[in-house]
């Protein structure tokens, strides 16, 4: 054999050997990212053909989610919305961008929901003990009730420019019925940013989505019964690109004398609901937005909120306890939906 032939004979060898190698590579890896945020946790799956360093994408997830946290928590007495809140003043408050953004949404919801939706209920929410403060030792009295309301209404708010004004001084704003879908939104973002198509963010049980699972199948998202004491599922969905918020009174409440008091308060009673919808399901592109529909449904009750999702064309699951067995009552938007479940 000549020195040509053997030159081709090698090449040819070499190109077989790396068509071998090549094959026998496992497809990308599902990585798994998680940490603690907002008094809860956020979970991240996702899988890419690029390259992808996950700890630099953790780290730059971490350091959103400190900067939303200084921003709009109201357990940090230093972020700018405490900072809001302890300013007895009527004068209009500059806000950043960011929590402007929140309001904003927020505000356009409660609108919407003729109120029900109220970021200003914080006094009545720390009144039944469901704030950054304890339990009260009573339940509340109607006077206490009453003085709490007066300070409560979103109509005594007013943005301008890249400031908020409230109508009375005392005024308590809260965002944490929206806050954690917000930083799902921001959160997805940032996966996005890293050219990552295929993942699934989550805070504290609220998601977005996109692309597909590793094995090339949709991301299936269980709905929890509604229940307390044990864990299972209502129902698997797949909601293809878009955000899915839950809101539900099984979860957060107490019991006294009997009567068992939600972490829902109606902001039109300042007493927690009493109706018999137990649990509200919203799909949306924007986490923000079905995490604060999600809320203003759940506070509104069956009849009046679904009638709000069929205005608003929203794809909506509402689950009520009805003769001590659960009845589950969905939009046309959601049934496409359920209708991939397997």
């Amino acid at each position: 054999m000549n020195i040509v032939s053997l030159r081709v004979c090698l090449f040819t060898l070499i190109a077989l050997c790396l068509m071998l190698v090549a094959g026998c590579q496992q497809p990308p890896a599902e990585v798994h990212l998680s940490g603690p945020t907002m008094g809860t946790t956020y979970n991240i799956k996702y899988w890419s053909e690029n390259t992808t360093d996950s700890t630099l994408l953790q780290q730059r997830i971490d350091d959103e989610l400190v900067h939303i946290n200084k921003l709009m928590s109201t357990y940090d007495p230093a972020s700018e919305l405490s900072m809001l809140n302890q300013t007895k003043s009527t004068e209009p408050y500059p806000l950043s961008s960011e929590t402007l953004v929140v309001v904003e949404e927020a505000l356009r919801i409660g609108k919407l929901s003729n109120q029900y939706l109220d970021i200003t209920v914080g006094p009545l929410v720390n009144l039944w003990g469901f704030g950054p403060q304890a339990r009260p030792e009573v339940i509340p009295s109607d006077v206490d009730i009453d003085a709490a309301r007066a300070r409560v209404g979103i109509d005594k708010l007013s943005v301008s420019g890249n400031s908020l004004s409230r109508a009375h001084p005392d005024m308590y704003v809260d965002l944490s019925t929206v806050a954690k879908g917000y930083g799902v939104d921001q959160v997805a973002e940032i996966v996005a940013s890293f050219g990552i198509d295929n993942y699934l963010v989550e805070i504290g049980g609220e998601m977005r989505v996109a692309g597909v699972k590793r094995n090339g199948q949709a991301w299936r998202i269980a709905i929890e019964k509604p229940v307390s004491l044990e864990r299972a599922i209502q129902e698997i969905i797949t909601v293809g690109n878009n955000a899915i918020a839950t809101s539900g009174d099984y979860r957060n409440y107490y019991e006294e004398d009997g009567m068992r008091y939600s972490h829902l308060i109606d902001p039109k009673t300042g007493k927690p609901i009493q109706h018999n919808l137990v649990s509200v399901t919203v799909v949306h592109p924007s986490c923000l937005t079905a995490d604060g529909y999600s809320t203003a449904i759940a506070v509104m009750g069956k009849d009046a909120g679904l009638a709000m999702a069929l205005e608003n064309d929203l794809a909506v699951l509402l689950i009520t306890r009805e003769n001590g067995e659960f009845k589950e009552y969905t939009t046309p938007g959601f049934d496409s939906f359920m209708s991939k479940k397997g």
